[in-house]
């Protein structure tokens, strides 16, 4: 949490008391007290769980509600001059009936250098629609008209570059599922069509959304990333964007963009396994983990995080830690059951946060939750991955009536799909069947020869599957429940 602590640290004495009073007059004094030691005490997060006496749980809850009040006062106080001007602009009509011509061109013009500062090319339009009325019989007018017809434009740019990035990370969550070269083909499509867009004006807010197209389309799809094509580093691209969100600080966008970008930057650092540098940015994205999967779906795609958080656990031996992280991290998430690649892979990360920690039962409700309520038909192949780790659980139970009708079902899917295309599935089958038999005769063997072959196998879609640890963690799990 030292990102939480450098930022209350950095708060100005007014903001600190302004949010130490309103903590104070709602009754959190919990929260409270966490703000005033972080900020005037140098204690570790053990010895304020002590102070607090609330278990690592509540501790972390009481944390995130923190840093979310402090976003919301921050936020607050950034929006208050964009407010004002924004009343200005909805003034203008009685600006042109009551005032004098020389005063409301004045005026126009003096909104005009206040919206350009603040880069709100929407309301820009108002005011240069104004001025060229005012202008009519004056050679400006056609200056005002030219500038009016670039902004309609440019404000029309922005909003094809927004539905790109919508369009773009939706069709990624497809892509996620099924590895298909086609929606591989429509996603390097849409980055071509948001380049060409971009290309069009020497647009900073323009840059900031091909960026997060670029960035995440060179470390997740496109991995042959190449530098002798004269693209631009993504190093760069990502200095580039912190120096526009630090030229532009009251964008209330780029406000909410930073969560984005931090994210990518753990990405990036954990695509070229730069761990040290990766740690520097988990944190902060993970305390924001609710809010990146509710609000952030149409400028990335937030369920990679958790992908790259479940594959962070199992480098670092932590996985058991993820189930009880779980009851304070998405208390305020809110699931949306429409977008079933978010919803499919965070299903999958709580039925796999309670496998590891041996709730079995529990996992098998998460997994057949979402067997039931969700079609897989687009995607079988992902099916079947979800099918078997819903096959482990009920190994773990030992539950043999479901686990051969369950097999079977995966058999039949294996025929209908061909044997070629689910070459690990059947590898994994073989797996959960020696280590279901009533064989006890070299068994462990058995299965670490199998689980080695699993190593060979490329898959090019998400994979449940692989974030259970069959070699060595499954292998012993079952020699610890069967074979003794």
């Amino acid at each position: 949490m030292a990102k939480l602590k450098n930022i209350i640290k950095q708060l100005s004495s007014k903001d600190y008391e302004a949010i130490y009073t309103s903590l104070i007059e709602s009754n959190a004094e919990k929260s409270a007290y966490l703000l005033q030691s972080m900020r005037e005490r140098s204690l570790s997060d053990n010895k304020i769980m002590v102070e607090l006496d609330v278990n690592t749980n509540a501790y972390y809850t009481l944390r995130s509600r923190l840093n979310q009040k402090i976003e919301e006062h921050l936020l607050q106080q950034m929006e208050s001059p964009r407010t004002d001007i924004l009343k200005k602009v909805a003034n203008i009509n009685e600006i042109i009936f009551t005032k004098k011509k020389a005063i409301a061109v004045a005026t126009l013009k003096k909104l005009e250098k206040e919206l350009l500062d603040y880069d709100l090319s929407n309301e820009l339009t108002v005011v240069y629609k104004s001025l060229k009325k005012l202008h009519l019989n004056s050679p400006d007018y056609f200056n005002y008209s030219q500038l009016y017809n670039r902004h309609v434009a440019y404000m029309l740019a922005v909003d094809k570059a927004e539905d790109l990035l919508a369009e773009y990370f939706k069709k990624y969550g497809q892509f996620a599922l099924s590895g298909d070269e086609i929606d591989k083909m429509g996603l390097g499509l849409l980055l071509k069509e948001m380049s060409n867009v971009a290309a069009l004006y020497e647009s900073h807010r323009l840059y900031v959304y091909e960026s997060c197209m670029i960035i995440f389309h060179r470390l997740f799809v496109d991995q042959e990333e190449s530098m002798d094509d004269g693209q631009e580093p993504i190093e760069d691209i990502l200095d580039n964007v912190e120096k526009i969100f630090a030229q532009y600080q009251l964008d209330s966008i780029y406000y909410h963009l930073n969560l984005v970008f931090e994210f990518l930057k753990l990405e990036y650092y954990n695509h070229y396994k730069v761990y040290r540098k990766a740690e520097r940015y988990f944190e902060e994205v993970n305390d924001a983990a609710d809010n990146l999967l509710t609000n952030y779906t149409l400028y990335t795609y937030p369920a990679q995080f958790l992908i790259t958080k479940m594959n962070r656990h199992l480098r670092m031996g932590t996985e058991q830690s993820m189930y009880e992280e779980n009851e304070g991290a998405f208390q305020d998430f809110e699931l949306d059951k429409l977008d079933i690649p978010t919803y499919l892979t965070y299903t999958m990360y709580r039925a796999i946060s309670a496998y590891y920690v041996g709730k079995y039962d529990e996992a098998s409700k998460w997994i057949n939750g979402l067997l039931n309520e969700v079609s897989m038909k687009k995607f079988p192949y992902i099916q079947l991955e979800i099918k078997i780790v819903l096959a482990v659980q009920y190994c773990m139970q030992n539950d043999f009536e479901l686990f051969n009708q369950l097999i079977n079902s995966i058999q039949r899917q294996i025929r209908l799909l061909g044997k070629d295309k689910c070459e690990h599935i059947i590898i994994y089958t073989k797996i959960l069947k020696t280590a279901i038999s009533d064989v006890k005769r070299n068994k462990v063997d058995k299965l670490n020869k199998l689980v080695d072959k699993l190593v060979e196998v490329n898959v090019p879609h998400f994979s449940p599957s692989s974030l259970i640890k069959f070699k060595g963690d499954f292998v012993q799990r079952i020699s610890e429940r069967i074979v003794v």
